[in-house]
């Protein structure tokens, strides 16, 4: 295996473990948030959420994907006066969507709150969390400059550092506005997010300045061409066609969650009830459920500039290699983590949330897990092999049938309605974006090493597990016991992969190079 494999691999496993600590730490935050605010309070803070990702997806106008692709190109021709010319046009563009975002919210906070939301109480921390827009553009795309040369390492330890600032600054809030309601509970989350983005902007910034003085020095002379037009129009057509679905299915999905609480109204709940609900299954079930994903996520963002170059280069093999080994890698992940959910899921909602209904709707959601987490892995290669109007297409499909489902299934049968709906759509989501990657890269689905096999094997680690579990009794804590009973699930399923020789030789390959030095 090559270097510059190994090297993808331990920057895959840098950010994975920035990822997880990230979304650990937000995941311990929002039990101790519902456990000290309540469910009525984290639903409300969704519904604000909802139209805030719609907002985030305006500002930023995915110049994350468009400065990557930008550099990764320039990167793979040696042209480095683009390179250097190309990153100004994208801060450029981050920096007029993001004030556009942020002056659009502001102004229409109260009648989002009041006519849209149905719930005054939005009004006041819409308007707070305007402010964060402008921030989150520029940090993502100087993200993207940091993916594409293949240096993630220095930005992730700040990345750590603004989450950790994020919860400080909520929890030292809550503790003296908790008092006023839900209301200003969840202006206490709008306002903690405010201050992190703006640290992270600002080390983002300090970060990008070293790292262009050292490593830029060819492109940071006298006789550098000012951007020029072409570059201007590259960067718009990468990105125009994937925000135009962002938008469209950022916009379909607001709309899904201002449905979701008032169609479990209309199914008989009071309104402090649905959004109770709306707040068990969106701000502590499917956190949960999604934060493992950090894995596939990780990678799938290192994907981009890797399939970039080999597109650009015509190199099909490398192609075809890089593709193979992320999916084989994804499905036996994901399949192991949708066993573990459905295996422990009673303990798991017992033990973290201490809610049976967390401990139901983790069960009924973990067969799902596989089909969401391979979407990642399979958007990033599409994006990477510049696939972006077919994206758009299938997630405008996805986002417009999750609307008509909820509008008609939810007040019909409540939040059973929306579960149908989640499944619905990301089967329809992830069948044809594995289609359409399958069809760019030339390369065939392998259903038994990459499916079968590892259902088999989780399967065998079920029946194993569960009457080693019945059997022996530890006279630990609950968390303990619960970790205890991942780590030998993980234990049994991995032999099962080993000795079943679905891990093969290209996956041992990998992993002993990975880890070789």
């Amino acid at each position: 295996m090559s270097s510059r494999t190994r090297n993808f691999f331990i920057s895959g496993l840098v950010v994975t473990a920035t990822s997880l600590i990230m979304r650990g730490t937000s995941v311990a935050f929002n039990i101790y948030v519902s456990s000290v605010a309540g469910a009525e309070a984290m639903g409300l803070f969704s519904l604000i959420s909802s139209v805030y990702g719609f907002f985030i997806t305006i500002a930023c106008s995915s110049i994350n994907l468009g400065t990557t692709r930008l550099i990764s190109e320039a990167l793979g021709e040696g042209k480095y006066k683009l390179l250097s010319n190309s990153i100004k046009v994208c801060i450029r563009h981050a920096l007029i969507t993001g004030l556009i975002a942020s002056l659009i919210l502001y102004s229409f906070s109260g009648f989002i709150g009041s006519k849209l939301l149905y719930d005054e109480r939005c009004v006041i921390s819409l308007k707070a969390i305007s402010f964060s827009l402008l921030p989150i553009s520029l940090t993502s795309c100087l993200s993207g400059y940091f993916t594409a040369v293949r240096r993630v390492k220095v930005n992730a330890v700040f990345q750590i550092v603004a989450q950790a600032l994020k919860i400080f600054a909520t929890a030292a809030l809550l503790s003296k506005f908790l008092k006023f309601g839900a209301e200003y509970a969840c202006l206490c989350l709008v306002l903690g997010s405010v201050i992190s983005e703006l640290v992270s902007l600002l080390v983002n910034i300090i970060l990008y300045l070293a790292d262009r003085s050292k490593h830029l020095p060819a492109a940071l002379g006298e006789n550098e061409k000012k951007p020029g037009g072409g570059i201007i129009r590259k960067i718009c057509r990468i990105t125009f066609p994937v925000t135009f679905s962002a938008c469209i299915r950022s916009l379909f999905n607001t709309l899904q969650h201002i449905l979701i609480p008032r169609g479990l109204k209309l199914s008989g709940s009071s309104w402090a009830a649905a959004l109770s609900s709306y707040g068990i299954l969106h701000s502590m079930v499917l956190p949960l459920i999604l934060f493992p994903s950090a894995f596939i996520y990780s990678f799938a963002s290192l994907l981009i500039p890797e399939v970039s170059e080999c597109r650009v280069r015509g190199d099909s093999y490398r192609l075809k290699r890089i593709t193979r080994r992320i999916l084989s890698f994804a499905m036996f992940f994901a399949i192991g983590i949708a066993g573990i959910m459905l295996i422990l899921s009673n303990e798991i909602g017992e033990v973290i949330y201490k809610n049976k209904e967390a401990a139901f709707y983790i069960k009924i959601l973990a067969p799902l897990i596989p089909i969401m987490y391979i979407d990642g892995a399979t958007d990033a290669i599409l994006k990477g092999m510049g696939k972006q109007i077919y994206s758009m297409n299938v997630n405008i499909a996805d986002a417009a049938l999750s609307c008509v489902l909820v509008f008609f299934l939810v007040p019909r049968l409540g939040l059973y309605g929306y579960i149908i709906s989640i499944y619905a759509t990301e089967i329809l989501n992830t069948t044809l974006s594995l289609i359409g990657m399958f069809s760019a890269t030339k390369t065939k689905p392998q259903v038994i090493h990459q499916l079968l096999s590892p259902l088999l094997c989780i399967t065998v680690t079920g029946i194993i597990s569960n009457v080693i579990l019945k059997n022996i009794h530890h006279p630990f804590p609950p968390t303990v016991e619960l970790c205890i009973h991942v780590i030998l699930i993980c234990l049994i399923y991995l032999v099962t992969l080993l000795v079943s020789k679905t891990i093969g030789h290209e996956e041992n390959e990998v992993i002993y190079y990975s880890f070789k030095k």
